[in-house]
This record gives C-alpha cells, sequence and structure tokens, in this order.
C-alpha cells in the first residue's frame, strides 16, 4: 500500500466462534478506533466484552440494508483523517457482506485501505472438507426461491472447481434436494455446521446422502463445499442416458433442465442427450 500520508480504512476479520482465535492486531484496531462501523453494533459490544476492549471511538451500524445511506458518512470521517474500523459478525469484512460497497468508494476516490486478517468460514470449511483445495470458488448465498436456487445451481454443472456456499439452516434441505437434483445425487459434499464453536460438525457424504440426514432439520450457521464436475465421459450408452435423464426428472426438474443437466454431467453436447430420449420413446418399426 502506498504511503499517501492518509490514514487508512481497516478491514478487521472477526472470529467465526470462538473469540480467543482474535488477534491481537484486532484488538489493538478496535481499542484505538475512532469509528468503528459494525454489521450488528449488540455483537461487536459482545465480542468486544469477551476480548476486554474497551471501544472509545463512535459506533455505527453498517449492514445490507443502510450501507447506501451511511457510506457517505464514513467516507467523510475517512477524509477528515479518522481511525475507521469495518467489522462483521463473524470472519472477513466484504466476503459476502455490503462492506465491499465501502471499499469500492474508497478505492475509486484513492483512500487507502488496509485489512487486519482474521479467520473466514469460507477457507476454514474449504481446509476441514476433504474436497480438493487446488482451485475453488466462492458462490455465496444460492437464492431463496426453488426456480432461481436450480437456476443458479445449472451454472455450476460443468464448475470442476471445488465450490464453497453458504446456506441458511432452515433451507439447507431444500438445497441440498435441489443440488442432487440438478448435479446428480453421486455428487460429494461437505456440511460444516457451527465452525470453530462447541458443536462443530462436519459432514461428508454423497448429495442423496445429505439430504437424507438433513431431513430432520439443520441448526446453526452453515457452510456447504461442494465437490466439482467430474471430468466429461462419452462412454455412456443411450439408455443409460436414458436413465439419467429419468432420474433427474423425477426429482423435479422439467425436460430441458434435465436434458442440460446430463449434458453438463456427461460432456457430451446437449443433442446427442436429447435423440437419446426421443429414440427410447420413439417405437420400433
Amino acid at each position: 500500500m502506498p504511503d499517501t500520508g492518509a490514514v487508512p480504512l481497516v478491514l478487521a476479520g472477526a472470529p467465526i466462534g470462538r473469540a480467543d482465535d482474535a488477534s491481537p492486531r484486532l484488538v489493538a484496531a478496535l481499542a484505538t478506533a475512532e469509528l468503528v462501523a459494525a454489521e450488528d453494533t449488540r455483537r461487536l459490544h459482545r465480542l468486544c466484552a469477551d476480548l476486554g476492549v474497551e471501544l472509545t471511538g463512535r459506533v455505527v451500524s453498517y449492514f445490507e440494508g443502510n450501507e447506501l445511506q451511511r457510506t457517505p458518512d464514513l467516507l467523510d470521517a475517512l477524509r477528515a483523517g479518522q481511525r475507521v474500523v469495518l467489522v462483521t459478525d463473524a470472519g472477513m469484512p466484504t466476503v459476502s457482506d455490503p462492506g465491499y460497497r465501502l471499499v469500492a468508494a474508497a478505492a475509486a476516490e484513492g483512500l487507502p485501505v488496509t485489512c487486519v486478517p482474521g479467520p473466514s468460514a469460507v477457507t476454514t470449511a474449504l481446509a476441514v472438507s476433504g474436497l480438493p483445495t487446488d482451485r475453488f470458488c466462492f458462490e455465496g448465498f444460492l437464492p431463496r426461491k426453488a426456480g432461481e436456487r436450480r437456476a443458479r445451481l445449472a451454472q455450476l454443472q460443468a464448475e470442476r472447481r471445488t465450490s464453497v456456499l453458504f446456506e441458511a439452516p432452515h433451507r439447507l434441505a431444500d438445497a441440498l434436494a435441489d443440488m442432487a437434483a440438478v448435479l446428480g445425487p453421486d455428487r460429494r459434499a461437505v456440511v460444516c455446521r457451527e465452525l470453530t464453536k462447541t458443536y462443530e460438525e462436519v459432514v461428508r457424504g454423497t448429495l442423496s446422502e445429505l439430504v437424507a440426514w438433513a431431513a430432520g432439520g439443520v441448526r446453526g450457521e452453515v457452510t456447504l463445499v461442494l465437490e466439482g464436475a467430474p471430468e466429461p465421459s462419452v462412454e455412456l450408452t443411450p439408455d443409460e442416458l436414458v436413465r439419467l435423464v429419468g432420474v433427474r426428472e423425477a426429482a423435479g426438474l422439467t425436460r430441458k433442465e434435465a436434458l442440460a443437466a446430463v449434458a453438463s454431467e456427461t460432456g457430451l453436447p446437449k443433442r446427442d442427450v436429447y435423440d437419446a430420449v426421443v429414440a427410447a420413446k420413439t417405437p420400433a418399426r
């Protein structure tokens, strides 16, 4: 970071579970901040109490919903030379978090930005998953509506990299069912629940196995790690292609969605899969 003489905006990584995962730099940043922008001010005060930090600066909320109104005030504070610290409820600010808007606005004005690195649910889940980590992507939260969720998952059908996602516990069972339908029941995945907390749980299995596991309900913070798509295989008979399409239709996909899913999974042209299905339904002469 070039030395411009300006006081930088500080992005402060917060513990995702255990307060004693906090770094000394986080403690110092909070204790000396003149202005702290927090996703949830109540959780910030609890964290500071656990860390023995006395906040001497002003505290304001900064979350999805008020970030557009709050950003100009924070920029004014930075221009005035105040030490501004941005902190989210848990993990790194700006990761699936509106803090990126403040960073983008500060960068656009040439204001310096730095980071006090800390825990991240994304990399923690990836590390314990046992799935390939050499290449991965982060997909954030899936859409809440089933149709939109399946459309997003369809975009991941051919993704070879390991994917990391967030999901609300009350939507996890439906999300896993849609994943099994769109991506195939044998795709491997890992559900990481309450990472670093007292009741941490890491559940590994195929999507079909995880659907059954989640049917009884899941509680707590959830991070999901999904295996990448397999290498294309063209050694499937027409009957096998028809069966794969049928499995996805039985799971609730439309014919068009099922054809696209199988084509993506096998690496075959969609036309070849379509022709196999049509031939199976055409009576022999």
